[in-house]
């Protein structure tokens, strides 16, 4: 570190000048104290996550399927719905048999995720307790 003790000719003059090398320090203590503890840190919690499973599903005449365009359009099979409440409206009245049907959701990869999920929504206010997305198997290589 550098210290001013004195000036020369007996003159007091102000030293304005920040002496940074204190700060310097402590920062690579800091930086250094850091990087010995994260990786420590990071290993504390063991978890396992979900790995990626691709079944082949079973359809039953009573599931609903849904589709979702690129363009955000609604159907119901093969019919178009004008709107989220009509497909609520479709829901509410099969959330109601027993057994309650699966609803599988058919969505462009194009769409927005807006109109995914405003169908997931209505799904959930009516009621249905299995949704479930139809994508096409990754391929093998």
């Amino acid at each position: 570190m550098s210290m001013s003790v004195g000036s020369e000719g007996g003159e007091d003059k102000l030293n304005s000048e920040i002496n940074t090398t204190p700060l310097v320090d402590i920062m690579l203590v800091l930086l250094i104290i850091f990087l010995i503890t994260s990786p420590v840190v990071l290993k504390l919690q063991k978890i396992s996550l979900p790995e990626e499973i691709n079944q082949a599903i079973q359809t039953k005449p009573e599931d609903v399927n849904i589709t979702v365009n690129k363009d955000g359009d609604i159907y119901w099979n093969q019919k178009k719905m004008r709107d989220s409440n009509e497909l609520f409206d479709f829901l509410k009245e099969e959330a109601v048999k027993l057994p309650q049907p699966e609803v599988h959701i058919r969505g462009d990869k194009d769409a927005k995720y807006e109109s995914i999920g405003r169908v997931i929504y209505t799904t959930q206010r009516a009621g249905i307790q299995k949704v479930g997305f139809i994508t096409e198997p990754p391929d093998k290589q």
